[in-house]
């Protein structure tokens, strides 16, 4: 049980940590390139860098499981290769191994533990034979299975994905409510909000809801602490990723409670005035400015659209998290700021 908990908490913080470097540098850059591209055609040359990386999403997840298990490299490199195994972003058509999008998230977890167990259990057994064995049996056991699952896992994702479509169709502004209340969760969680927006490709209104919902908890967090943190850690909780604040949030759940609130209405405003997103935005909120950009790139491009978005990324979460500081702290006394202080010493 306890081997189960820990290649289960290394593949999800390994998976969440190779999410965020393999997609991230075209989740930056990639809109302000396409909108420059028509100017300077060889920036196309960036594209295609940060296509390369977003490609290799298993195999960067699967070292980042590797270093964070503190496995040998022969280990962490064969479960990169079942990883890719099991991904099914790589291909082969009339001899030629093709290459398409980041491949399955949710099937990449799955291989990745599978071949984490198989490297644990396989050890020193193999002596000096290791090198020779285990990155095959690994690439064929783990990545054989991998494959197998593809399929079905796929599917399920899929649907997933398609229940939360129809559901936000049906009853957006009530969906949007959720899904911003959840995907807060996730971010202050082990678990990736990326991962699980790509895994489950959520797209249009919902995309937007979480997002907003990230960007809520993260100003809220941010505002809630300003006076036991200093400036830099401050602003790094919406800059960067309010996950910081994880250990604090988990050891006193109640906290949650403010957190959710605000990004419940923050998702739900977002329904109303159909701010759209994309699966990879989803989940990273206002870090690198990537929501408001993919929300934007959704809209015309005028001044009302400009100001629309300023008000519901960067105004609107603020307010939300000064009202709710002054009434939780001040008057309810339901937390103190000395509750979300972080020591990075």
């Amino acid at each position: 049980m306890k081997t189960l908990k820990k290649i289960t908490l290394d593949t999800l913080n390994g998976l969440s940590t190779g999410i965020v470097v393999a997609l991230i540098p075209g989740a930056l850059i990639g809109q302000l390139i396409k909108a420059l591209l028509p100017f300077w055609p060889n920036l196309s040359f960036i594209l295609a860098l940060t296509a390369f990386a977003s490609a290799l999403l298993p195999a960067i997840s699967a070292v980042c499981v590797g270093m964070t298990g503190k496995l040998t490299p022969i280990q962490t490199s064969s479960i990169a290769l079942a990883a890719v195994a099991g991904a099914g972003n790589f291909t082969m058509k009339d001899g030629k191994i093709l290459v398409m999008g980041n491949g399955d998230v949710i099937n990449t977890a799955i291989t990745i533990m599978i071949a984490y167990a198989l490297v644990l259990f396989l050890g020193q057994k193999l002596k000096a034979y290791t090198i020779l064995l285990v990155p095959l049996l690994v690439l064929l056991i783990a990545g054989g299975i991998g494959c197998l699952t593809l399929g079905p896992v796929g599917q399920i994702t899929r649907l997933i994905g398609l229940g939360v479509e129809h559901l936000i169709n049906l009853q957006p502004i009530l969906m949007g409510i959720l899904i911003g209340i959840v995907f807060a969760l996730l971010i202050v969680s082990p678990i990736s909000s990326v991962g699980i927006a790509t895994a489950i490709n959520i797209s249009g209104i919902a995309a937007g809801s979480a997002n907003l919902g990230i960007t809520a908890a993260a100003f809220a967090l941010a505002i809630f602490g300003w006076k036991a943190n200093s400036f830099g850690t401050s602003i790094a909780h919406f800059l960067g990723s309010p996950k910081m604040q994880m250990a604090n949030l988990l050891t006193n759940p109640k906290l949650l409670i403010p957190i959710s609130i605000n990004a419940g209405i923050l998702g739900g405003i977002g329904a109303v005035f159909n701010i759209s997103g994309t699966p990879m935005s989803a989940g990273f909120g206002f870090s690198g400015l990537i929501g408001p950009i993919a929300a934007m790139s959704k809209r015309p491009n005028n001044f009302s659209s400009i100001t629309l978005i300023t008000i519901l990324f960067f105004v609107l979460p603020i307010a939300l998290g000064l009202i709710t500081n002054y009434l939780c702290n001040n008057k309810l006394h339901f937390f103190s700021s000395q509750d979300f202080k972080l020591d990075f010493k």
